[in-house]
């Protein structure tokens, strides 16, 4: 019992400096103020350095050879110390810290360019980012797939190869859905008028408690690409505001509401061991896409926000509850994929998932990255890139060397599929709290099922075992097909 003791204890402590890493990573995308980008980046890579000494200190593999545990969550807390000590054992110290410096000073490099739409100006960072990813990939590949060895940081059990199949599986009906709409003569009509910043934040946070969200453990702040930080008692969300489109504002909230509750759902007894966060990030996807699509752009969410927008907002220019709900849901050829529609969304992760690989295996260098996004998206959306903040510059991902996240969003909505048809079935009365505002029914269900495990299960199985039966992306093709069949009347 000393052995897995001292294992958990040790264990606690690295958690917890992990979170307080977290902290300062929200401090500079809200408030920090923009002069003190170099500093935060030593900060960063100074107790990246002290995570990495504790994730590869040699008393862990001692400790995992002798252990005993007694229970199911130590057991697997074990297996999950052990994985990340074997690969964090085969990255070098000097790597990690630099990352980390690197990182952190490039996520201000690539706002300024972004805001400047001068991707000169972020590239090269961009291309130091990428040897140092690289570097790291073939220390823990060890001879195997680079890609595969990023992928598995943020989705473990998954190779590309088999992320490339699920997304050749989906694109031909994705498209086909997509020319269908685009093919309807008679369009929903685009939400249009002024909706000033701080109306926005209010309707926000209203609908950020009608998702339960727990204002005594977060705080909804802004951010230059929206996001949610922190876990156990502490994890907190952040929007943007364009004033012409307050669906911007309010469903990057109820997406960020989705991953924070996944990690306020968590067991409590789980706070401080690997099994006190989420367990992948298509699982924490498939949280954030379930609250903001199945449950806030459904016809049912939509009635109950059509009535506090018209009164929130004069002289709203749609006129009823339906046609708000066709307005939300208009499928429009749009550059941006946070912006982007339910039909839409897959084929910009498709194309992102496409060209980190190739930066990755080198068949593609920064100095062509620009030139690739455009012909690609101009191919598969049929639109050209007016910008490059509405292209290569849209994402902060690659910025701060998040390679191998993006295919995670894509698997997330395929999860949120399979859990919609099984949570549909096991709550029949949600549309109606849903149209009342109150979205309690689906997120406890979701959080009995699928958050309160946090890490104890890998995902495919919890994901299964939320929904009886295996994964697959039919379910959430069906919904699509059904839902955009009804609104453009396919």
């Amino acid at each position: 019992m000393t052995a897995i003791n001292d294992l958990l204890a040790f264990q606690r402590q690295t958690e917890a400096l992990s979170s307080i890493a977290e902290r300062l990573g929200w401090d500079q995308e809200t408030v920090m103020p923009r002069g003190a980008a170099e500093q935060r980046a030593e900060e960063m890579g100074a107790i990246e350095a002290v995570l990495h000494e504790r994730r590869t200190d040699e008393r862990i593999g001692e400790w995992l050879e002798v252990a005993e545990p007694q229970t199911e969550a130590e057991t697997r807390a074990m297996d999950l110390i052990a994985r990340d000590f074997n690969r964090a054992s085969k990255i070098p110290a000097r790597l990690a810290q630099e990352l980390a410096r690197l990182t952190s000073l490039s996520q201000g490099i690539w706002a300024e360019a972004r805001a400047k739409d001068a991707p000169e100006e972020f590239l090269p960072t961009l291309d130091q980012v990428l040897m140092l990813k690289r570097e790291e990939a073939a220390a823990v590949a060890e001879g195997g797939d680079l890609y595969d060895a990023l992928l598995d940081d943020y989705e473990p059990g998954i190779t590309g190869t088999e992320i490339a199949a699920l997304f050749d599986q989906m694109r031909p009906r994705l498209v086909a859905l997509r020319e269908d709409i685009l093919g309807v003569e008679n369009q929903p009509a685009p939400l249009t008028g002024h909706f000033p910043q701080e109306t926005q934040l209010r309707l926000a946070r209203t609908c950020a408690t009608a998702f339960g969200y727990d204002w005594t453990r977060g705080r909804l702040d802004l951010a230059v690409h929206p996001f949610s930080s922190g876990r156990w008692q502490d994890s907190r969300i952040t929007t943007r505001v364009v004033e012409p489109d307050p669906f911007n504002c309010i469903y990057s909230t109820i997406h960020e509401v989705g991953h924070s509750s996944y990690e306020l759902g968590i067991d409590p007894d789980y706070a401080f061991t690997p099994l006190g966060r989420g367990v992948s990030m298509g699982v924490h996807e498939s949280q954030s896409r379930i609250y903001e699509n199945q449950m806030g752009r459904g016809r049912a969410f939509t009635g109950w926000l059509f009535k506090r927008m018209s009164d929130a907002f004069d002289d709203l220019n749609i006129a009823d509850p339906d046609a708000f709900y066709a307005t939300v849901n208009r499928v429009t050829p749009g550059y941006i994929r946070t912006e982007a529609d339910e039909v839409q969304y897959n084929l910009h992760i498709m194309l992102r998932f496409d060209i980190e690989r190739d930066l990755i295996s080198g068949r593609l260098n920064t100095e062509d990255l620009v030139e690739a996004w455009n012909a690609r998206f101009l191919k598969d959306f049929g639109v050209a890139v007016d910008r490059p903040a509405n292209g290569v510059l849209q994402d902060v991902h690659w910025a701060v060397g998040l390679f191998g996240y993006f295919p995670t969003y894509a698997l997330g909505n395929v999860f949120a599929g399979c859990l919609n048809r099984a949570l549909r079935e096991a709550v029949p009365e949600l549309d109606t709290s849903l149209a009342a505002g109150d979205a309690a029914p689906g997120v406890e269900w979701l959080r009995e099922n699928v958050q309160r495990h946090g890490g104890l299960l890998p995902p495919k199985q919890l994901i299964e075992q939320a929904i009886g039966e295996s994964v697959s992306p039919e379910p959430l093709l069906a919904y699509l097909e059904d839902k955009f069949s009804r609104i453009y009347g396919l």
